[in-house]
């Protein structure tokens, strides 16, 4: 009743042709200076009129090709040559490389090497977006794109201050929607639940944000796994209550949490697995076993 498939297509769910999210507004990155005489001098990458998030003036060496400004990123860093290893992604993120700009937004987003600069990220993890929403899912480069939608669908949700990027659970369930749907993305299919959850960008629906936390939950993502588990044990609203599967699930993502950023899931795990029967306890730790066992036989997700 609540979905067991690993991949849910759009169509399945509301009967329509799954379509790419809106182009999302956002300044073009800057592209290479490509009529520098000779090729020696350094182009500048000069920021576009009226645009409030330009990259800062850098020259960038012009590298034969993006593939030339990766090795040269692999050799700058290990050296620690922060300044020529972000010149020479930026270079392999203007020709198109898709690698490339995800890196500049991760780095960006976490201020990894570089200043954190969220508009930036956004503005790369858009032009990910924008010009790869259909790249065949299940590819390498498909997991870099759905993470992309996932970034702006958190983007979308808090907004970035002092910028043009405003809060809109519209967009944001947008972009969720499309990670979650077209590239199968657990953290997409997470944050898609807790939209339905609370009602923000769609109607409340607690039946769909438990089949979307549930197909989350089946990946190994350990915040599915626990809210899933707490879906369980609660049961009401379309949703079964089965206790011994809710302590299965809460104590697998006890098993996969980061303590350091994922504290509340050993709490909600001590504290339903405290509040359960001797019996329940026995029989979800028993199906935990066999879960294991089927895993380490065939490598597939957690059958029910």
């Amino acid at each position: 009743m609540l979905g067991g498939h690993q991949a849910v297509l759009a169509q399945e769910i509301s009967g329509t042709k799954l379509l790419p999210p809106r182009a999302i507004p956002g300044a073009a990155l800057p592209e290479p200076d490509d009529s520098v005489p000779g090729g020696h001098g350094a182009a500048a990458v000069a920021p576009g009129p009226d645009t409030p998030t330009a990259h800062t003036a850098l020259p960038l060496v012009p590298f034969t090709s993006a593939r030339d400004a990766l090795k040269a990123w692999m050799r700058d860093s290990t050296a620690g040559n922060k300044v020529g290893a972000v010149r020479a992604l930026e270079y392999a993120a203007s020709q198109g490389h898709l690698t490339a700009q995800y890196k500049l937004g991760r780095m960006y987003a976490g201020g990894e090497g570089v200043p954190t600069n969220d508009l930036k990220a956004f503005e790369y993890f858009s032009k990910i977006a924008d010009e790869n929403a259909d790249v065949i899912p299940g590819t390498a480069d498909a997991r870099l794109v759905g993470s992309a939608f996932v970034a702006l669908g958190n983007y979308f949700s808090d907004g970035i201050r002092g910028s043009y990027v405003k809060p809109n659970p519209d967009r944001a369930f947008d972009m969720f929607h499309y990670a979650a749907s077209y590239f199968g993305d657990p953290d997409g299919q997470y944050n898609l639940a807790r939209l339905y959850m609370t009602g923000q960008g769609a109607n409340r629906d607690p039946r769909q944000a438990a089949r979307w936390m549930k197909l989350a939950a089946e990946k190994g993502h350990a915040p599915a796994r626990a809210a899933f588990g707490e879906m369980l044990i609660r049961g009401g609203e379309g949703v079964p209550r089965q206790p011994v599967l809710g302590l299965m699930w809460l104590a697998m993502a006890r098993e996969g949490a980061d303590p350091a950023r994922e504290a509340w899931i050993i709490e909600r795990h001590d504290v339903a697995f405290a509040a359960a029967s001797a019996n329940d306890r026995s029989a979800a730790l028993a199906l935990i076993e066999r879960q294991n066992l089927v895993s380490s036989r065939n490598g597939g997700a957690p059958q029910n």
